[in-house]
């Protein structure tokens, strides 16, 4: 049984409303380990690597573009 983990935009800050997509570290399809880089974020003037809180193969969820602004919580794989 295949289980699923969703991946969403987290808040960096308290007043972290929406965030800038910098990038997947991994590509759709690949295998992701607990604490592998994930995606790069934006939040409150400051860059952050994510980390995968959960194993699997990463889906993309859409299509995220490079630049793009999300309001936190927004689902993306």
């Amino acid at each position: 049984m295949t289980m699923t983990h969703e991946i969403r935009i987290p808040r960096l800050g308290w007043s972290m409303e929406e965030g800038i997509f910098l990038g997947w570290r991994k590509q759709p399809g690949e295998h992701v380990a607990v604490g592998e880089a994930l995606f790069d974020l934006e939040g409150e003037k400051a860059q952050q690597e994510i980390e995968a809180v959960d194993a699997g193969i990463l889906h993309a969820a859409g299509s995220l573009t490079v630049g793009d602004v999300l309001p936190v919580g927004t689902l993306i794989g």
